[in-house]
Order: structure tokens, then sequence, then C-alpha cells
């Protein structure tokens, strides 16, 4: 398995993200190229993917930024493919997450996981994620 950053988003790494984000939610948009090429550029995120038996099967974005109280570090949209869960997948990548936090200057990560993702939530758990009791708050904009 090789978990390496989307230096370009090429057609593949297009068709990947795109076959990816439906099986994480069912209710997000599929991005567009325009969009996908958008995340490999900013600044602030990293896309990492996973590539097994010569195919891209996971995908995990970190997003890194400066606050005047320090670095922060966000791991977003981990997905891993139906047909290879259970492989080490999203934990590889996420220890990948990690590290490039870690060498960021960030002291703490964090994510969120539905509880309804319970091998996802366990995997958390077992990496030394701890629960955190927080007030998140959602604003929908004007449309919500």
């Amino acid at each position: 398995m090789e978990i390496y950053e989307a230096g370009v988003c090429d057609g593949e790494v297009v068709a990947a993200v795109q076959g990816l984000v439906p099986q994480l939610s069912t209710t997000a948009a599929v991005p567009s190229p325009a969009q996908v090429a958008e995340l490999c550029e900013a600044e602030a995120t990293v896309l990492l993917l996973a590539r097994l038996d010569g195919a891209i099967v996971g995908m995990l974005v970190l997003v890194l930024f400066r606050l005047p109280t320090g670095m922060r570090a966000w791991i977003e949209d981990v997905v891993v493919e139906d047909t290879v869960r259970g492989r080490g997948v999203g934990e590889a990548l996420t220890r990948e997450a990690l590290q490039r936090a870690t060498s960021a200057g960030a002291v703490t990560v964090d994510l969120t996981s539905r509880p309804s993702r319970a091998a996802a939530v366990r995997l958390y758990e077992r990496m030394g994620f701890e629960r955190r009791e927080t007030g998140v708050y959602r604003w929908r904009g004007a449309a919500g």
C-alpha cells in the first residue's frame, strides 16, 4: 500500500475523488474537476491518497491552519473504497496525516465521525483519539 499526497490532480485523481465522495456521503454533491483541482492546490489542505494493487482506494483531507493560539490540524473526508475496508487503509491514511500535522507544528488533531460509522470510531479510539465534549455549532446559510 502506498500513501501519498496528490501533487497534481490529473484525471485519475479526479475520478477517484468523484468515486469516493458518494461512499462517504449520499447527500454531498460529487465535486467537479475544478473543485478537485482547487482542493489539490489550496495552501491549507493536503489531499492524501491510498493506492493498493495499482488503484486509488482511499482518501483523506488534512486541513492545516494557523491561529493566534497556534497551529491547528483537522482531518476531514476520510473514505475508503467499500471493497477494501478492513485492510488498514484508513489507519495508514490517518497515521500519515498525524505525522504531517505534527511536522507542521500542530499539538492536537481534530476530526469528526458519525456514531453510525462504528468501525471508524473504533479505529480512531484505538489510534488514541478521544471523544471531546464540545459545543460544535453549524450555520447552514440562507438556504438552510
